[in-house]
């Protein structure tokens, strides 16, 4: 039987018993067809698979370079009154900056590419798959794609030492919740894009994350109208979620980090669908 996650119509989004169907509903999606579109990723990457291993190298090399390398030189970043080693400080941010760039580099380039040339989703909708179905599907991919990263990234944490906190545990998810929420936004961005040359703008907006939200240096050292800037930006909340769960720095701030990333998926993917209706059946 077809588990129905949203709907087409209101009447039928009330009477679903499910919370995303009341918050996002979308057009005719079920999981089942979505897990398709998943398996047929899958498939696709099995003969590409270097591709995806690629994509660990870049937030490891960061690591090695800056986070031991420059570490030595810069010695302990104190975060909340508790003194951390700054290679400790700087591997959490890499953790979550790797899941975020697995799920938004697939959800972005390779979305548009099925999208614009291979017209995979044309012939996706020839069949029962509905605009839904492929938005929910292809954002699971990405989030998948930014697990591994994040699963990989975690395995070389272990190995060096730089985990501090069984809170730890918890950072798998915490790394999926990430890839969901830039998955999404991502895929989003991409219905909107007209040529390559657009993807310019992904790179203008990741990179100054990558740099600034406190990946490298606590907060407290931008002046304060950087600051604001900062904690408005969603990577500042995924680094300071993966962060907290690595070096044990567990509060009620937690919620805020974990609430703005879920609806920033939400959201996401719920804009995603309905531009992929309109771009495809119209």
């Amino acid at each position: 039987m077809t588990q129905t996650i949203g709907s087409a119509t209101p009447s039928s989004g009330r009477n679903s018993g499910t919370l995303l169907a009341r918050i996002v509903p979308l057009p005719g999606t079920s999981a089942r067809r979505a897990g398709l579109m998943v398996e047929r990723n899958v498939l696709v990457y099995r003969r590409a698979w270097v591709l995806i291993v690629s994509g660990f190298f870049e937030p490891l090399f960061y690591l090695l370079s800056i986070g031991i390398g420059i570490g030595a030189l810069v010695g302990t970043v104190t975060v909340d009154g508790m003194v951390l080693d700054y290679t400790v400080f700087v591997a959490p941010g890499l953790l979550a900056s790797s899941a975020m760039n697995g799920a938004v580099y697939d959800s972005t380039f390779n979305i548009f590419f099925k999208l614009k040339y291979a017209k995979t989703y044309d012939a996706i909708l020839s069949t029962p798959m509905s605009p839904g179905d492929v938005a929910a599907g292809e954002i699971c991919w990405a989030l998948i794609r930014g697990l591994i990263y994040s699963t990989t990234f975690l395995g070389v944490m272990l190995a060096l030492g730089l985990v501090a906190s069984p809170w730890a545990i918890l950072v798998l998810p915490a790394a999926v919740l990430i890839g969901f929420a830039f998955g999404a936004v991502g895929m989003a961005a991409t219905t909107y894009m007209r040529g390559w040359q657009d993807f310019e703008f992904v790179q203008l907006i990741v990179l100054p994350m990558f740099l600034f939200a406190t990946t490298f240096f606590p907060l407290s050292t931008y002046p304060s109208a950087l600051q604001a800037v900062v904690v408005c930006t969603p990577l500042y909340h995924g680094v300071e979620l993966i962060r907290a769960l690595t070096t044990g720095l567990v509060d009620g701030s937690l919620v805020v980090h974990i609430g703005y990333l879920v609806v920033m998926g939400l959201i996401g993917l719920r804009i995603a669908a309905g531009r992929l209706e309109k771009l495809l059946l119209t």
